[in-house]
């Protein structure tokens, strides 16, 4: 499928795919932002597509009221309807791709565009030839060749009138900025190309280098978390030079932040759209952000229940009188030293417990430290307590003023399944 707007680039692409009579049809989007214009850009592209006899596929779009739901700029909102409403129409019509008229100038403009926002090798590179179904096959030409093209041929075109105001940033780099670097070289284009293509093999080369480096020091845990050993990692040299590309995947783009972080103290952290980046003493740690958090509530546990839902597991309570090998997730108490009911809740700043197997007793805070607990851990971690007390600090260490003892007559087994 054709992207065609009715300018000249996307009306010489459509003229292209005719002549090389490939089996295509037309997107159009109606944005309603020009008044008249926009409905003549449409009647002239509907003209035209009945001329050539191909198939037109269009729609009209409130762009404006999209933008100020959505807080986007009007040129965001335009891009995220129309490269949206184009990938569901090519695969609704079985078509494999959807070709776009973006040429060499657009690239250069890009290019300007994000250097002078600040940006890394993705920036510089421009427009990509190919980004999932979508092909840019003017992306070697110049504007100027393309209009030469459209005019020996006779091929007419509209003209967007709101491409000649400077108030966009795109359009002043367009009539203020390339007019002068062109005047100041004429092979300034070309040359400009000739960089790009050569900052494009560098990235190629950069990210299958930072694959390498994924490969090599990402370990995942079982809870879906990644983590990265920092002494490992800086023996790849600078971070400041590679991490950005480590990392991109899971939405992190400040390099800065990321260079920092490995020298910040354990517990710092920075988040991207998904994920957060945490640093836990000498490890970094990757973990997604929670979709929804657990409420912050209490659970209460009557004496008869035997089963009981929490945010991290099932709760099973059981009389017993056989005692079986001790696992992380298992406790054995003296039921007659509870007092019902029994409350889970998440730990809190200021609780402290008597550890098992330790003297005297300790704050939770503390415990988490010695044990070296990350900050993703302690936010997991919930108490079981009876009255204010609290009985086991679940999955971790029970409280010794619990523990069953010789003389014990009601033992109870309490085991969190997850």
């Amino acid at each position: 499928m054709v992207a065609c707007s009715g300018g000249l680039d996307s009306i010489v692409l459509l003229h292209l795919c005719k002549f090389l009579d490939l089996d295509f049809g037309v997107l159009h989007c109606n944005f309603k932002l020009r008044v008249d214009d926009s409905d003549k850009d449409e009647q002239f592209v509907t003209k035209l597509a009945e001329t050539l006899t191909v198939p037109l596929f269009k729609i009209e779009f409130d762009t404006q009221k999209y933008a100020e739901r959505h807080k986007l700029s009007i040129q965001m909102a335009a891009r995220t309807l129309r490269y949206r409403w184009f990938k569901k129409t090519a695969v609704q019509q079985g078509f494999k791709y959807v070709l776009t008229a973006h040429h060499l100038n657009d690239t250069l403009e890009t290019f300007l565009i994000n250097l002078s926002r600040g940006t890394g090798l993705d920036g510089l590179t421009g427009i990509p030839e190919i980004n999932d179904i979508f092909v840019r096959p003017l992306l070697p030409f110049s504007r100027e060749e393309i209009e030469n093209y459209a005019t020996q041929n006779s091929i007419e075109w509209r003209e967007d009138q709101s491409n000649q105001s400077t108030k966009y940033l795109r359009n002043k780099i367009r009539h203020d900025v390339v007019p002068k670097l062109k005047g100041a070289n004429e092979q300034f284009l070309k040359n400009f190309e000739t960089t790009r293509i050569q900052l494009s093999k560098s990235q190629f080369f950069i990210e299958a280098e930072a694959r390498r480096i994924r490969e090599k020091l990402f370990k995942t845990q079982k809870n879906g978390e990644i983590h990265i050993s920092i002494p490992k990692l800086l023996k790849y040299g600078d971070p400041k030079v590679y991490l950005y590309f480590v990392l991109k995947d899971f939405g992190f783009t400040a390099w800065q932040d990321m260079a920092k972080l490995i020298t910040s103290q354990s517990g710092k952290q920075i988040f991207s759209a998904t994920h957060r980046l945490l640093k836990n003493r000498d490890i970094l740690i990757i973990a997604p952000l929670a979709i929804k958090k657990a409420p912050i509530r209490t659970y209460r546990i009557e004496k008869e229940e035997t089963t009981v839902m929490v945010p991290i597991g099932t709760l099973q309570l059981k009389n017993t009188t056989i005692i079986q090998p001790l696992e992380k997730n298992t406790i054995y108490i003296d039921q007659q030293k509870l007092s019902y009911p029994l409350i889970v809740r998440r730990w809190e700043k200021g609780d402290y417990f008597y550890p098992i197997g330790m003297k005297g007793k300790k704050k939770l805070s503390k415990y988490f430290k010695d044990e070296k607990l990350s900050l993703l851990d302690k936010e997991r971690i919930w108490v079981l307590c009876s009255g204010t007390e609290i009985v086991w600090v679940i999955n971790y260490r029970a409280d010794d003023r619990f523990k069953m003892l010789p003389d014990t007559k009601q033992l109870l087994k309490i085991t969190l399944a997850t």
